[in-house]
This record gives structure tokens, C-alpha cells and sequence, in this order.
């Protein structure tokens, strides 16, 4: 049995989108799982939309997913002298013939058909006539008029399809180039791919291939065709479901472990089991075991899971993440150990890492520059609890361990002291020390502030 060879061909028309990349993930997964190799091809034959700018986002989203691949990438476009080679090939064995009929005499073979209830295809006009190159003129595929073109997809099960429903299907266009269908089957040929994980768009195109596999005389990759993903609506997925680019959830504070995960379970099933790292899924991974109906792209689930990883990451590694993001909001050059310091304040309550950024700014605001919510100030610095906030401001310029475990135990004292509970002084002295009615722990959040920033604060909100 030869090796097994994977790959994902994507078309630098656009970005790398949520669909596109669970096709990368099955087959960079499968070839893991099974030792072999994943290649990666370009699919640049679209000369006018084709971009370098679209390529590069490709090369991005995949590095980010770590999704690496086997050897350089190929490009199509850079292999059309091979590909005409190979059409060259059909023509002599008699397997390809020159056509002539313009594309408006096409379309009149299609509507006549459809007018008579037949299937909307090209006739065969040339397909017995001596036709020579020249200006117009196309290479067709002379495939076979009877019988049935058979295949056994790894997700559906045996596809067969009727030969009469096929038309002779152009290989090389008038202008010299390949099509889409004859330089993938050269591409995979060459390869040596021995699977063919794609999304279930491709399904018309397979039978024409498996045609074109049996003109050369190669055998069969092995085809396997995942159903679309669905908006929780069930209507294909759009981007108010969530069907943006790969680097667009980046950007939105997505960790890649949780995508990872993520889109592995768009269709694919180990069990009840939900969480994989990366190690688990490989080793987990099989084909056999995808889905035949369309997932559902929950984004929720995807929440959950980023905030799984999130809580389960290193201080270091989130701050090492957070720090571009902070550098945006206007905190550059931040010292490490400040953020490893306030990361463990919000792991267990941030979905994203956009979501713990934001949260997270007044940490790093000046006292002088911190603004204050206006109705909180109002609501709860009132006469009392500026009374109680100076007498525990006194304490903790006294306070000689400013940590989380010694700030806990001079406000326990205090309270005791002053006869009161907890909720008296709590949001009076968040709301001095933070400007805001919500933060973390606030024993955790004054150790991270420190004495000299806590007082300072303080004092400002007595001030205002």
C-alpha cells in the first residue's frame, strides 16, 4: 500500500475562509495520522482574479492554524507547458479532439436540449469531424457515451453516474490555457495524492475527473466529499453567521488551538468527546468517521472552547499575545511581567483575547488619567463610604506585604473594627481604584495595581 499523500488546492481569489480551512485541517489531520504527506497547491489558473495579496493570506491563515505542509507549494500557473503536455497526449491516442463550435453555438445545443427536456449539455458536433488548431478552436475530452462512471466516496458511500448525463468536457480553452479539471487530474496524477478530502462543491466535478483518470490509464485517488457548513439557521453560511476569512478570528481574539478544535468537529466525530489537543486529534483522526450531513457553525461553541484554551494557557503565552493587542489600544512597550501579572485576573472570565484586552486597559492607565463612571461615582462614593475609604486608605499606606492573601486581612479587620459587612466598602473602593462597578477579585486587583498606585487612585476619587 504507497503512502499516503494528501492536499489542500485552494484558489488565491479571496481569503482563507472558515470552509476552506476545515478542508486544509481533514487532510493536514489524516496525513499525520497515517504518517504521510500533505502538499499544498495553489490554484492560480484564474489569471485575472488570482492575486499575490490572496496567496500570502492563504500562507498566513495556515501558518497561524499550524497547518504546515510537505515541501514548497506549487502553482499551478507556473505548469501549464506540463498540462498542455498531457493534453497533447489524449489527442494522439484519440481520447481528446479539437472543436470548433463557438460559444454561442453551445449555449444553442443547451437550449435546444432543455427545450426537449434532455440534459443541457454540448452534442458531439465535432467530435467525428477533422478539426485543425487554430483561432476559436478548444481541445475536448472524448468521454465515453454509455454506461456509468462508478467512484467510492470515503463520506457518501459508491457515486454512479450516468455517462449520458456527461458532456465531452473542455480540456484546453482557446486561448492555450488548462481547465480547472484537466490540471487538477495532471496535479493529483503528479503528486502521487492517494486522498482527495474536498468540500461537497466539488461532487459534479468528480465524475468528469474520474473520466480523465481513466483516458490516462492512472488509478484513483481516493475522493471523499464533506458536506457544507450551515448557519445555525441552516441557510449556507454566510458572514452574519460567522463565515469570515481564518486571520479575521484572529483578529477577534481566537486562540488557534480552539479553532483547531473547532473546525475538527465541523463534521467529524470521535465519540461524545469534544476537547482535542492537537496530539488527540491526530491521533484520532479517520475519515471514515466524517459526517454525511451539513454542520452547523455554532459560534457559541466556538466561545466556549476559546475559553477553555484561554483558561488553560500559560501566563506567559497570553501575554505574550496580548501585548500587540494592547499596543493597539494605545499601551505600547509594556514591561512582560506586568501582563503575565493581570492574565490570570481574567482566564477565567474571557471568551477572546480581544475581550480580556479591553477589559483590561485600566490596569495600565495612570491614576491622573483614569476616568470614572459618573453614576457609579455618584451611587456608591457617597458621604459614608468616603469616610470608610479614608480611614482604609491610611491602612493600606501602613501595609508593609501589598499582596492579595495580607490585603484580605487588614479589609477583614477593618470590617470587624468598624462593625459592617463587605458589601459597604466593596464597590466604593472598586469604583475609586478601577473607575468602574466590574473588575476581578478586589484583593487580586489592588496587589496587581501595587500600594503606590492604589493610593493614588484613592486618592484622586476622595479628590473628585
Amino acid at each position: 500500500m504507497s503512502p499516503v499523500v494528501t492536499r489542500f488546492a485552494p484558489s488565491p481569489t479571496g481569503f482563507l475562509h472558515i470552509g476552506g480551512a476545515r478542508t486544509a485541517l481533514f487532510n493536514w489531520l489524516y496525513a499525520r495520522n497515517q504518517g504521510g504527506t500533505f502538499l499544498l497547491r495553489i490554484e492560480d489558473t484564474d489569471r485575472e482574479r488570482s492575486t499575490r495579496e490572496a496567496t500570502e493570506a492563504i500562507l498566513e491563515s495556515m501558518k497561524w492554524l499550524g497547518l504546515s505542509w510537505d515541501g514548497e507549494p506549487i502553482f499551478q500557473s507556473q505548469r501549464f507547458e506540463i498540462y498542455n503536455r498531457y493534453i497533447d497526449q489524449l489527442l494522439e491516442k484519440g481520447q481528446a479532439y479539437y472543436c470548433s463550435c463557438s460559444p454561442e453555438q453551445v449555449e444553442a445545443m443547451r437550449e435546444k436540449a432543455r427545450a426537449e427536456g434532455r440534459k443541457p449539455k454540448y452534442d458531439g458536433n465535432c467530435r467525428e469531424k477533422t478539426v485543425t488548431p487554430g483561432p476559436g478552436v478548444v481541445v475536448r475530452l472524448k468521454a465515453p457515451l454509455h454506461g456509468k462512471t462508478l467512484y467510492q466516496d470515503v463520506v457518501k458511500g459508491p457515486v454512479a453516474v450516468d455517462n449520458a448525463e456527461l458532456d465531452d468536457l473542455i480540456l484546453r480553452r482557446s486561448d492555450g490555457s488548462p481547465t480547472y479539471n484537466l490540471a487538477v487530474v495532471v496535479d493529483d496524477h503528479e503528486m502521487a495524492v492517494t486522498h482527495v478530502i474536498r468540500g461537497d462543491d466539488h461532487v459534479a466535478n468528480t465524475p468528469r475527473q474520474v473520466l480523465l483518470y481513466q483516458a490516462f490509464g492512472w488509478d484513483l485517488p481516493a475522493f471523499g466529499h464533506v458536506p457544507m457548513i450551515l448557519g445555525p439557521d441552516k441557510q449556507k453560511l454566510s458572514k452574519r453567521h460567522g463565515a469570515l476569512s481564518v486571520m479575521e478570528y484572529e483578529k477577534m481574539g481566537y486562540l488557534p488551538e480552539a479553532m483547531v478544535n473547532y473546525l475538527a468537529r465541523l463534521g467529524w466525530s470521535h465519540g461524545d468527546q469534544e476537547i482535542f489537543s492537537r496530539q488527540e486529534l491526530t491521533q484520532a483522526f479517520s475519515p471514515e468517521n466524517l459526517g454525511r450531513s451539513a454542520a452547523v457553525f455554532d459560534t457559541q461553541k466556538l466561545d466556549w472552547l476559546n475559553a477553555h484554551y484561554i483558561k488553560e494557557a500559560s501566563p506567559a503565552t497570553l501575554a505574550g499575545l496580548l501585548a500587540p493587542r494592547l499596543a493597539d489600544l494605545g499601551f505600547p512597550d509594556l514591561d512582560p511581567k506586568v501582563l503575565e501579572a493581570i492574565v490570570p485576573l481574567y482566564q477565567t472570565r474571557s471568551k477572546t483575547l480581544a475581550e480580556m484586552a479591553q477589559a483590561c486597559t485600566f490596569f495600565l492607565i495612570p491614576a491622573a488619567a483614569l476616568e470614572y463612571d459618573q453614576e457609579a461615582m455618584a451611587k456608591f462614593l457617597t458621604p459614608e463610604a468616603r469616610a470608610h475609604l479614608q480611614a482604609l486608605r491610611q491602612g493600606l499606606a501602613g501595609l508593609a506585604d501589598f499582596k492579595a492573601t495580607a490585603l484580605e486581612g487588614l479589609l477583614n479587620t477593618y470590617l470587624e473594627k468598624a462593625g459592617i459587612k463587605f458589601k459597604i466598602i466593596a464597590q466604593p473602593l472598586r469604583v475609586a481604584v478601577t473607575g468602574k462597578t466590574a473588575s476581578p477579585g478586589l484583593h487580586e486587583t489592588l496587589e496587581v495595581l501595587g500600594q503606590e498606585e492604589s493610593l493614588a487612585r484613592l486618592d484622586r476619587a476622595l479628590a473628585l
